[in-house]
């Protein structure tokens, strides 16, 4: 991968690597800020992280994938946060590159450095009119919505009071507001508060339907040609929910190992830790379940790419195996770092440590929908036996 990486793309991840140490410093502040401060957005803008899937015509990179998430898993390694709201804000500059022309000229026509959070649930929708949609809402769990200017939402189109699709609006700051309710026991600092919209205009130009991304056929792909926006949808947004979570199982395993190295466990008579040939055959299977979480997900992302490069398609039976992959990566990733907190001695309880708060970011991110592994297992199940895909997220 690193041979077909791009110079600019290679500065950012050494950037963000000299970033790592202050942003593990903030995540405990991060926390109790329930946000991602304004500074640490700053810090991420001055890495160039958002312009990775920026496309070039707007200041951006067009990098491969796998460079964009593992910039993410890496952020994530210091903070969970951070990576969590970094990879979904990021990942959004992906998705107006399919959006219109129009619409990507509304964003970022004055400030290309303008930012988008979303809430793709169908917690309301939009109605026909003239010119456009009325929409109406109030979308839960919008990632890094303070740190944004623009919002994606999802739902219906209604039309004669029946829905006749399933699309994204995009709305701008003045037409929303951020009802604040983030009061949870995990992902804290992602400030994942609920956007209000009443009655609101989107103009048919700031509307992308979900079946024109399936299908290749989104506005954006005439001006944004490059590889990554061929990309599948069904890849690209699980991806981007599982990635944080193996980062911050990475981010868990040095914590703990650092933690072990000098814990000195009093009930067994003063032993090291270090010295307890159990806790080695821990982090053993920890640290490969780990490493294959990750290399099984950014695997299928390059399997990918590399084929949209080569112009062939991606096939079906290798969108269904990233996906059932992705879910997989998640599990194995919470299931190590279970494994390590659990062996991590009493003291690994106390607010302010990094072991327990990855720990709960883990758990918090597991609940979310792209994290479900029966609805993924069962897909690939019916595409081994033939039977047709009617999953969205593949």
């Amino acid at each position: 991968m690193s041979a077909q990486r791009s110079e600019a793309a290679q500065q950012v991840l050494d950037k963000i690597d000299a970033l790592l140490p202050d942003l593990a410093q903030r995540a405990q502040s991060t926390e109790d800020a329930r946000r991602i401060p304004a500074e640490v957005a700053d810090m991420l803008q001055e890495t160039g992280f958002f312009k990775l899937l920026q496309p070039s015509q707007w200041g951006g990179h067009e990098a491969d994938p796998v460079t964009f998430y593992e910039a993410v898993r890496r952020l994530a390694t210091a903070c969970g946060s951070t990576g969590w709201v970094a990879g979904i804000v990021g990942v959004h500059n992906w998705h107006l590159a399919l959006f219109t022309q129009q619409a990507q000229e509304d964003v970022w026509g004055d400030d290309p450095n303008v930012r988008i959070s979303s809430s793709y649930a169908p917690m309301g929708m939009g109605e026909v009119v003239e010119g456009g949609y009325k929409v109406n809402g109030a979308w839960a769990w919008s990632s890094g919505c303070d740190i944004a200017d623009w919002v994606v939402v999802g739902g219906p189109v209604i039309k004669d009071g029946r829905p006749v699709d399933f699309v994204s609006y995009l709305i701008p700051r003045s037409d929303y507001h951020i009802k604040d309710v983030w009061n949870v026991v995990g992902l804290r600092g992602t400030g994942s508060n609920t956007i209000e919209v009443k009655d609101v205009f989107v103009p048919t130009h700031r509307v992308l339907s979900f079946g024109a991304m399936s299908k290749g056929t989104a506005p954006g792909l005439e001006r944004n040609t490059a590889p990554v926006y061929k990309m599948p949808w069904g890849t690209i947004h699980p991806s981007t929910i599982s990635t944080p979570i193996v980062g911050m199982a990475y981010g868990a395993y040095a914590a703990h190992v650092e933690h072990q190295g000098k814990r000195v466990r009093a009930a067994y008579a003063g032993e090291k830790a270090k010295d307890d040939p159990f806790a080695k055959v821990r982090i053993a299977e920890a640290a490969s379940d780990i490493d294959a979480a990750w290399r099984q997900l950014s695997g299928n992302l390059q399997a990918e790419y590399d084929l949209i490069v080569a112009g062939e398609e991606v096939p079906m039976e290798l969108r269904l195996a990233a996906r059932r992959d992705q879910v997989r990566a998640t599990s194995r990733a919470i299931d190590s770092i279970d494994l390590l907190f659990e062996n991590s001695g009493a003291h690994a309880l106390e607010n302010g440590t990094p072991i327990q708060r990855f720990w709960r970011d883990a758990h918090a991110g597991r609940v979310h929908a792209a994290n479900d592994p029966e609805r993924a297992y069962q897909a690939f199940g019916n595409g081994e036996f033939g039977i047709p895909i009617t999953d969205t997220m593949v």
